[in-house]
């Protein structure tokens, strides 16, 4: 076969692939809304039960197709639909912003009771915090979405952070990737963020601890 043919058949096999991928897309669009319904109504009910809301905050957000691709090579897998729904698991995000810590363990416990939510994979950076000090709960759930003639399984990474755990992520993120700043500066700069997600910690656990002594005087 001359070279420009196996080129085209290359080509079209790769196009034949993404738009499988860019099909599958909106089935993780749909386990989102999922998702978030579930942790509105979970919401709900604190409110009505305990007349309390533990939830900030839900956001969501899908993966762009080019990072998934990028992914994907940079791991050496397959570019193909199989290959993305096989080794990439958060494709389909959800954030989950609690009042206390407390808050960020009860509310994953409740959601991993319900019957249509199975759990693949827990990184808990809260009780060990990443080396950057990072901290956050992750779950690796995969759920149901119902189309018009199948039910189709679909994984969802779920993070749950407190207040102070999103504001230090969100900050970090924007002051430690400074394209321009010297090694020598980023570095200090990872030493001062470090102490900073100490400091955050620290307020978590005594916002937790007033938290538990208001409802101690209460009883």
């Amino acid at each position: 076969m001359p070279e420009e043919l196996i080129k085209q058949a290359f080509d079209e096999e790769f196009e034949e692939q993404l738009l499988a991928i860019r099909q599958s897309m909106s089935y993780y669009r749909c386990a989102l809304m999922e998702v978030e319904t579930k942790f509105k109504v979970l919401n709900e009910q604190f409110s009505l039960y305990y007349d309390r809301n533990p939830i900030e905050s839900i956001s969501t957000r899908i993966k762009s197709e080019a990072s998934i691709l990028r992914k994907l090579q940079n791991r050496n897998l397959p570019l193909s639909l199989e290959s993305m729904e096989e080794n990439i698991f958060d494709i389909a995000g959800v954030r989950v912003i609690g009042s206390f810590l407390e808050d960020i363990y009860d509310l994953a416990n409740y959601f991993l009771k319900q019957d249509d939510v199975h759990l693949i994979e827990t990184k808990d950076y809260i009780q060990h915090p990443k080396p950057n000090g990072y901290r956050s709960l992750h779950l690796i759930v995969e759920i149901p979405i119902f189309l018009a003639n199948e039910k189709k399984w679909v994984k969802v990474e779920v993070q749950f952070r407190t207040i102070a755990m999103n504001f230090w992520a969100s900050l970090e993120h924007k002051l430690r990737y400074k394209k321009e700043l010297s090694q020598e500066r980023l570095a200090e700069i990872d030493s001062e963020l470090l102490e900073c997600a100490k400091l955050c910690a620290t307020l978590d656990q005594k916002m937790q601890n007033i938290k538990g002594s208001k409802l101690a005087q209460e009883l």
